[in-house]
């Protein structure tokens, strides 16, 4: 997969997605759930292309990674990991997913 630079996390998002990451996914208490086509995966369907992790410009705390994932069946997206206290995403499960090699 090609290696982006992205200045902004929304950048990444919707530059991921014209490139064919049209699914969102989010980590949920069992399982990785792809949100608009409502499917379920488990961390080994799944496969992590690339990640990109940001910094908030103004509190360093304001941190998130986009991952540029991929399931056996084809579908393609993105997975947004807030770091911060509030954030809702089951971060073992996505540990589990394993990367794609280089």
């Amino acid at each position: 997969m090609e290696i982006y630079n992205f200045d902004t996390l929304s950048e990444a998002v919707n530059i991921l997605t014209k490139n064919g990451f049209t699914e969102d996914f989010e980590a949920g208490d069992n399982s990785i759930k792809a949100l608009y086509s409502k499917k379920q995966y488990q961390p080994r369907e799944l496969k992590i292309l690339s990640s990109y992790r940001f910094e908030g410009m103004t509190n360093p705390d304001d941190q998130a990674t986009v991952f540029a994932i991929e399931a056996n069946d084809g579908t393609k997206g993105t997975l947004v990991m807030s770091y911060s206290a509030e954030h809702s995403q089951n971060a073992e499960l996505i540990r589990q997913i394993p990367r794609e090699k280089d």
